[in-house]
Order: structure tokens, then C-alpha cells, then sequence
């Protein structure tokens, strides 16, 4: 299965013991799940994973991301255009957009960030729904 997983479900995966964002995190490491990225959605997840404030250990992250880059289904997205009065986060433009290009879930706490993807008929799921609809994954 492929899916977009927004940064913060990552964050929260490796922040949180026991969490469904971490459920999410372990099914990607045992490549039930496979993430669809590119190279600005990687280099968030860099960024932020590396953020002092996070207290997230180096060597974990690090190894994550590793995991990330060479497991990840990687694309050029075709640029797409939203109206100015849809975008609450522009920085969430490239997640909207690798969602729409591939045609897959994309996985967010912050669904009011991405309620106008339902325009392309995109399903934008919290990791509890997620894991509620795909039960077979996990």
C-alpha cells in the first residue's frame, strides 16, 4: 500500500511509545506501507526530525530517514494548482500534491489543513482512521 504521511504523524510515531502514529511508523519499517516522497517532502522530514527541540536521538532519526530514502516510492510531481483561499500551510503543498499525482491516502493530524483535497477526491485520514480502515495491514 502506498500512502503520503504527513510530517507531523512522523514526529508523533517516533515520539510517542504505543501511539498510532507509531503503529503507522512500525507497519512503514516492515514495508507493509510504503511512503510516497520527493525531495521537498524528504527534506522536511530531515529538518524536522533533526530539530534540537524534538529531543528525538540523532542516531534514530538518522536511521529512519535512511530507511526512508531507499525504501520510499520517490516522484517528480506535476505542480498543481490551488486557489490562494484553499492553503492554511503552504509548506503543506508538496504532501496535497504528491497525494493528488499518485492517487493515495494521505495520512495527517491536521485534517482542516487538507480539507480541499476532497475536490480530488482524496482520502486525508487520521492515523486512527487509518489503522480502523486498514485493520488487514496491521
Amino acid at each position: 500500500m502506498l500512502i503520503v504521511l504527513d510530517t507531523n504523524v512522523l514526529v508523533s510515531g517516533l515520539l510517542k511509545r504505543n501511539s498510532k502514529p507509531e503503529q503507522i511508523i512500525d507497519a512503514i519499517l516492515m514495508r507493509k506501507i510504503h511512503l510516497v516522497i520527493d525531495e521537498r517532502v524528504f527534506k522536511e522530514y530531515q529538518d524536522v526530525l533533526h530539530r534540537p527541540k524534538l529531543n528525538i536521538p540523532k542516531d534514530r532519526a538518522d536511521a529512519v530517514l535512511s530507511f526512508i530514502a531507499f525504501s520510499s516510492v520517490w516522484i517528480e510531481c506535476t505542480p498543481v494548482n490551488f486557489s490562494q483561499y484553499e492553503i492554511i500551510d503552504e509548506g503543506d503543498i508538496p504532501f496535497a500534491e504528491l497525494a493528488i499525482n499518485k492517487n493515495v491516502i494521505l495520512i495527517s493530524g491536521n485534517f482542516k489543513h487538507f480539507q480541499y483535497l476532497q475536490r480530488f477526491n482524496i482520502q486525508v485520514l487520521s492515523p486512527d482512521e487509518f489503522l480502523s480502515k486498514h485493520t488487514q495491514i496491521f
